[in-house]
């Protein structure tokens, strides 16, 4: 089981993540999971201002998140 798991809209730009689940409905699931978001898939912060959407890299396409949707999202930080 992976440690240092953390809130997706807590990490800073540039940081480098790998997914590892979701908290939410079905709908969440499946946005996410249309998205690219899959169990051991990595993650790049490209913005994260601390207000407004949280930008990210998943499978060579930038996404855009809002915060209450990152928040949901749980990753482990690597490095």
């Amino acid at each position: 089981m992976p440690r240092n798991l953390q809130p997706l809209n807590k990490l800073a730009k540039g940081n480098t993540a790998i997914f590892h689940h979701f908290s939410g409905g079905r709908r969440v699931g499946d946005r996410l999971l249309a998205l690219g978001f899959t169990n051991g898939t990595k993650v790049m912060v490209i913005q994260n201002s601390g207000f407004g959407p949280v930008i990210v890299e998943v499978r060579d396409s930038r996404i855009a998140l809002g915060r209450g949707e990152a928040s949901k999202i749980m990753v482990e930080k690597l490095g």
